[in-house]
């Protein structure tokens, strides 16, 4: 079976979980021997780790000059190519000679540079819509050129390239909801987003949703059929190093570790409160928050009115071995989110020996139990809760052996079978499709004749909803 999988980010270039679900279950799937995957993000970085499967990066795709009617002016759009000897245009004279060629209104070009490739950031940056667009476009190119049985995209970022490549080569879809703009956004949520992430669902044959509690989302807030979505579970990431076995005994050190993004979604403000709580019994105690996000400013700021700021270290983003270093030296995690679909950052604590306490608005919530559960709000119980792991050795030599072994037996060889059974279902079910690709002899600007399985001319619906965030 070939697999062609659509994402937005891979390690160790990553923002968040969503990159690490992606490498755990990419492995996974091809590691059943029987699964090839290529997995498609608009720009790597060369140290990705790709033994078992095939990266494509999209702008290493090399395209013609691509018009498309705008997805913001109308959702019908038409991809043709150029019919002149200009060359894909790389300045602002070129692009102008073009347009004066375009009679129809809404039309918008794809730029290229002189060897035809779509540039891409890998970012999270201020033209992610445009990337998007162009990133669905990419897409549907490389679903005419790669062999695959069905297509997997993941998070609304890359829903739009699932969509595009279904449409052109006609296979089965299958998007994976790491999470949505409820999540992200506590309930604020932005009708540009909804309307790509909804779109997506919609079009798709299959909803994969990390928990359970995504899954109710999805069913209420999107309005999909129960029977489309299945939940399948994040897993354990093996070790990215071999860990302290014996760290089983306190140590003098009381250190109190967040981890992950510092964003509404996340409760740092909750964290914040707690520490407060604990510092009026335990004044030594040292809390870091490591992390990055658009409330680090207001975290910092609600530390200094709580005059708790010299207990505090705010670390900013932590790349994998600084993370590893952190894991080793804290004696609790706290995840206090406010919505959180899974969350993978607590297992990766739990394999390192150490205690956790999360909220529970949490989808792992649902699989662990040697985890203390608290709701987000509740910064009572979650100072209660720091305050016991730290003053009651037995107590947190408990939570510290039994969590690691049951983080460790969580396995994406699991997640990646489940995944696997719901691919060859779909496939089951499908009639054989005619070709959705029509082929044109137009030819390249130099001259050359594109390759029969270059896809132009291909017509389809787009989104016209698109907004960054993660």
């Amino acid at each position: 079976m070939k697999v062609l999988m659509f994402g937005w980010e891979f390690p160790p270039h990553i923002s968040g979980g969503l990159g690490t679900a992606c490498y755990g279950l990419t492995k996974s799937l091809a590691e059943l021997g029987d699964t090839e995957v290529t997995f498609v993000v608009p720009k790597s970085f060369g140290d990705e780790e790709t033994t078992d499967f095939e990266l494509v990066s999209a702008d290493d795709i090399a395209l013609f000059n691509l018009i498309t009617e705008d997805p913001e002016s109308t959702k019908e759009f038409t991809k043709i190519s150029v019919r002149s000897d200009i060359i894909p245009y790389v300045t602002p004279e070129e692009f102008w000679t073009l347009k004066k060629g375009i009679q129809k209104p809404g039309t918008r070009f794809v730029p290229t540079d002189e060897q035809g490739h779509v540039r891409f950031s890998g970012t999270y940056g201020p033209d992610l819509y445009r990337e998007i667009r162009n990133y669905s476009t990419v897409a549907g190119v490389i679903a005419g050129q790669k062999k695959h049985d069905v297509i997997h995209a993941h998070d609304w970022l890359s829903f739009p390239a699932g969509i595009e490549a279904s449409r052109v080569s006609g296979k089965p879809l299958v998007v994976h909801v790491h999470a949505t703009d409820f999540d992200r956004s506590g309930g604020n949520i932005s009708s540009r987003i909804y309307n790509i992430e909804r779109e997506g669902m919609e079009f798709a044959e299959k909803v994969i949703t990390v928990s359970n509690l995504t899954r109710q989302t999805v069913i209420e807030k999107y309005n999909i059929p129960p029977e489309k979505v299945t939940t399948i579970y994040n897993a354990s990431a093996p070790p990215p190093r071999k860990r302290n076995p014996g760290r089983t005994e306190r140590t003098s050190a009381k250190t109190v570790t967040f981890l992950g993004r510092i964003t509404l979604q996340k409760g740092p403000e909750y964290f914040v409160e707690a520490a407060s709580l604990v510092l009026r019994h335990i004044p030594d105690a040292t809390f870091v928050m490591a992390g990055s996000g658009d409330l680090l400013n207001d975290t910092i700021e609600h530390a200094a009115r709580l005059g708790i700021t010299d207990r505090f270290h705010f670390t900013g983003f932590l790349e994998a071995d600084e993370v590893n270093h952190l894991l080793d030296i804290s004696d609790v995690l706290v995840m206090p989110s406010v919505s959180e679909p899974f969350g993978i950052v607590p297992l990766e604590a739990m394999q390192a020996g150490v205690p956790v306490i999360i909220s529970k608005q949490s989808g792992v919530a649902e699989i662990i139990d040697y985890a203390y559960k608290i709701d987000f709000w509740d910064t009572y119980s979650m100072a209660n809760a720091i305050y016991g792991f730290l003053q009651y050795p037995a107590l947190w030599k408990m939570f510290a052996r039994h969590g690691r072994v049951e983080a460790e037996n969580l396995h994406w060889k699991d997640s990646a079978g489940k995944v696997r059974l719901m691919y060859e279902d779909i496939i089951g079910k499908q009639p054989a499709p005619e070709s959705k690709i029509r082929y044109h002899s137009a030819r390249h600007p130099e001259g050359h004749v594109p390759h029969k399985n270059q896809p132009v001319g291909t017509r389809s619906t787009h989104s016209n909803h698109i907004k960054p965030g993660s």
